[in-house]
This record gives structure tokens, C-alpha cells and sequence, in this order.
């Protein structure tokens, strides 16, 4: 009798968990449904934070059904972050490793350390294309699915879809790699509600949101399709495709991507490269290259290395909005530094015609932004010449719409009359204001939260906020002494 009982409910227990399951996945498809759609309609172009309201609410339950949904072994296991596996993968591809190892840094978890003394341009690591993560050399089963419009328009989209492929894999050749890979990373898509919020009266905010909105349209988007598809790519993923790795997936192409020459050289690919995509950065020059000869990735260094310092490359040029928003880091040091501020030219400006007839010879944009950088010499090349456009009277654009000296305008000591000049500089000077009006906070507010024990994203949102005010203050600074205010 007691046995009857037990197999009854056990046979209820079970029609329980189907049905709930089967509820939950309606669910995720409505959810799905509906943030793709919101994600597609244009309206909120410019209502971007209240896109990120409304949608937060619906993204943490696709996060959450997404990964309840996932099958127990999958749901249940965790990457082991194995660098010895790694290490005896990588010598059993005959690479060498005996100048480098892989160890935890304060303040940059893992990174690569020196093994041994190393001069600059010395090299440090050689790579061959057989262990770079490419649609190349990786998830052949991509191939069905390389007739999708995002995949085809989008190569790091087919590169993230790669990597979840091979990461699903029972008997991945990339599973050494892939377990030593961040489990999550510090870039805006892991920023909740509070977080982002935090970032509002900064230059970053918008392409903060555009990032989220992109990637939840992208995750809703391959959602759909792998629901409905029949080729090998959905077969594999339908069932296994939680929001919580596909923003895994993408973070890691952000932060790790580089180009090599495609196999047959025609073309550059998206690729991540083991081991040398465990180098941090620091600023100094490009040391980082593709042998085509030997078809392998080679990186020298970019200075000297003392035996068990940390080993450092350049990820290039660029702002700490890229880098927060991109790779999930600020670097306050950063000489290269710049912050993009929005312009364009009304619709309701009687000289319309002849300002965007002007911008078009100079090719630069009617609505666009343009980078203010760090330094002595603030206003980029392009910013000046957008702002002395806009400030120009009808005699000056009639007269530099038939100048063949055109270009002259992004230059600095350009023959031009006082006044636009005068004009420029009191533009600019309210928009700085107008702009260091917005932030929270004050700079010296924030360089003292800064001494402060902070949790890590929000750090380094303070660490932005710092940076961008840093470099509008300088711009403020050299506008008053051109004005003499």
C-alpha cells in the first residue's frame, strides 16, 4: 500500500515539474516577444533610460527562467578556471610557455607573469592559428546558420555564438581554454539598475544604455530563432541558450577580441587568442602582430620585463568610456583620454543648407560626436571645425563654400575672422558648463569616494566620472585663458 502511495506521487511530482516547466517556457517565449520588440521600436532612439526601466524588470526573469530552464547538468556545473590544464594544453600544441605564467594580480585578477628577464621588443609568446578561437577553426557547425542576417552583418555576434557553441560541447578541443576564462566581467551589460544609474549626467550614459539595449535585442533576437530553427546551431542551442551566457559570450569577445588574416589572407577575422589574451593593459605601443609566414600570432614586449613583474601589452588609442563600456576597465593614466560631446545643426537654423553643404566638404556629420581629448590642445581637429561651422555668419560660409582651402578649418592657426573664432569659444564655454552641470557629483567629491572602499563597478564608475570631469575642466580651463575670462 505505502508503495502505491510512493509511486503516485511520484507520478505527481513529476507532472508537477513538467507542467511548471512547460509554463515557464511560455513565459521566456512572451518575455522574449516582448523585449525584442520593445527593442526595435524606434521611439526610444532618444528615451533610452526609460527603455532600460521598463526592460530590467522583464531582462532579470529571462535571466532567471533562462538558467532554470537549462538542463541540471548544465545549470549546475561551474568552470574551474584550471591554468595547469590550460598550461599542459597549450605545451601539448607545442606552444611555449617556459617564459610565462599565468598568476592572480591585486587589482587585475589574472594576468601574465615573467618568467624570466625580458629587453624590449624581445618576444614574449608565439600563438599558432590551430589555438585561435576563430569561426575558422572553431564550431563547424556554424556553417548552417551563416545564411542569418546577424551573424552575416555582425562577425564578433558569430564569434560569441562560437564560443557558447564549443562551450556546450561535451568534447570540446577548446574546453582547456574556455575554463580558464572570466566566469563574469565588469562591463556595462553586468551593471544592474542601481549601477547604471550612477553613470546619468556622464558622456558614457547613452552608449552605456545603447550597449544594453543592443545585447538584450540580440539575446531576444537568437532566442526566437533557435526556438524555431531546424539547422545544427539551433538543434544545439535551443535548449541551452541562457541570457546569462550570452552576455558571458559577448563580454569575452569584447574584452578579448583582436583581427589576424583569415586563412587564405583575403580578409581580416575576429579571433581570441589563449595566453596572450590573458595580458593586461598598460599604455605604450603596438607589439602585437601576425606572422603570415608562420602563421602564427606573435607579441613582443613593449618594454623591459624583470622576472616576476607582470607582463603588459597596449590595447591602442583609446577613451576609458571605450574602455569601461568595452573591456570593463578605467585607466586613470590614460593620455589618450577623450570624451565624445553631441552636436548637430538645428532643423530650424535658416543657414541649414549652407552649413550642411560646408560639413559635407569637410566630412563631418550634420548631427554627431566629437572627441574633446586630454591635454594641452583640448578641441580636436574635427570638433573645431563642426563648431566653427556652426558658428559661422552667411558671408563666412559663402565665402568657404568657394575656398579650395577648405580643410584649413580643422586647423588651429586658420585664417578666420575674430568674431567666429570669439563665437566658438563662448559656445563652447556654456556647453562645458552645461555639461559639468549634469554629474552627480563633483570632482573633488568623487576623488574622495575614491579612498574610500568601494565595490568594484562601482569604482570604476567613479573612476569615469573622475576622468571625463577631468578632462571638461581642463577644456574649461583652456577656453577661459583663449577668452581671457
Amino acid at each position: 500500500m505505502n508503495k502505491k502511495k510512493s509511486h503516485s506521487s511520484s507520478k505527481q511530482n513529476h507532472h508537477r515539474r513538467q507542467t511548471s516547466t512547460v509554463k515557464m517556457k511560455k513565459q521566456l517565449n512572451d518575455l522574449c516577444d516582448r523585449v525584442f520588440h520593445m527593442s526595435c521600436d524606434p521611439a526610444y532612439n532618444t528615451q533610452l533610460w526609460d527603455y532600460c526601466l521598463y526592460i530590467a524588470p522583464n531582462v532579470m526573469l529571462i535571466s532567471y527562467y533562462s538558467a532554470c530552464l537549462l538542463p541540471m547538468k548544465t545549470n549546475q556545473s561551474k568552470q574551474s578556471r584550471g591554468v595547469g590544464q590550460f598550461m599542459e594544453w597549450l605545451k601539448e600544441n607545442d606552444v611555449n610557455v617556459d617564459g610565462a605564467s599565468i598568476v592572480g594580480f591585486t587589482g587585475y585578477d589574472l594576468g601574465l607573469k615573467a618568467e624570466r628577464d625580458f629587453i624590449e621588443n624581445e618576444l614574449i609568446l608565439e600563438i599558432p592559428r590551430k589555438l585561435i578561437f576563430s569561426t575558422q577553426t572553431a564550431a563547424p557547425e556554424l556553417e548552417s546558420f551563416q545564411r542569418d542576417p546577424l551573424i552575416q552583418q555582425m562577425p564578433q555576434v558569430a564569434l560569441a555564438i562560437a564560443l557558447l557553441i564549443e562551450k556546450y560541447k561535451e568534447n570540446s578541443k577548446w574546453k582547456p581554454y574556455i575554463d580558464i576564462l572570466p566566469t563574469r566581467y565588469n562591463t556595462v551589460l553586468y551593471m544592474n539598475l542601481t549601477e547604471m544609474s550612477k553613470l546619468k549626467g556622464t558622456l558614457t550614459l547613452e552608449t552605456a544604455l545603447r550597449q544594453v539595449r543592443n545585447i538584450t535585442r540580440q539575446y531576444t533576437y537568437f532566442y526566437r530563432v533557435f526556438q524555431n530553427g531546424n539547422d545544427a546551431v539551433s538543434n544545439m542551442l535551443k535548449d541551452m541558450f541562457a541570457y546569462d551566457d550570452y552576455i558571458w559570450a559577448v563580454s569575452t569577445v569584447m574584452t578579448r577580441q583582436n583581427l589576424i588574416p583569415s586563412e587564405d589572407g583575403s580578409s581580416m577575422i575576429h579571433a581570441l587568442i589563449p595566453m596572450w589574451d590573458m595580458c593586461n593593459h598598460e599604455e605604450g605601443k603596438i607589439t602585437t602582430g601576425f606572422n603570415t609566414t608562420s602563421d602564427c600570432c606573435e607579441c613582443y614586449a613593449m618594454r623591459n620585463f624583470k622576472k616576476g613583474e607582470q607582463i603588459f601589452i597596449s590595447y591602442g588609442s583609446r577613451t576609458n568610456s571605450d574602455f569601461l563600456v568595452h573591456s570593463g576597465f578605467v585607466c586613470l593614466e590614460n593620455k589618450k583620454d577623450g570624451v565624445r560631446i553631441p552636436l548637430g545643426i538645428s532643423a530650424s537654423d535658416p543657414l541649414r543648407n549652407e552649413r550642411i553643404e560646408l560639413l559635407d566638404k569637410l566630412g563631418l556629420p550634420v548631427t554627431g560626436k566629437f572627441l574633446l581629448e586630454a591635454g594641452t590642445e583640448p578641441i580636436s581637429d574635427s570638433l573645431l571645425a563642426f563648431l566653427r561651422v556652426f558658428n559661422m555668419r552667411k558671408a563666412d560660409l559663402t565665402r568657404w563654400l568657394k575656398s579650395d582651402k577648405v580643410t584649413d578649418l580643422k586647423h588651429v592657426d586658420c585664417a578666420l575672422d575674430t568674431i567666429v573664432e570669439e563665437n566658438v569659444m563662448k559656445f563652447l564655454l556654456d556647453r562645458l558648463k552645461l555639461l559639468l552641470a549634469k554629474y552627480p557629483s563633483t570632482l573633488e567629491e568623487d576623488l574622495e569616494k575614491l579612498n574610500t572602499r568601494l565595490p568594484k563597478r562601482q569604482r570604476l564608475i567613479v573612476q569615469l566620472r573622475v576622468s571625463e570631469m577631468k578632462i571638461l575642466l581642463n577644456a574649461l580651463d583652456y577656453v577661459k585663458q583663449w577668452l581671457k575670462v
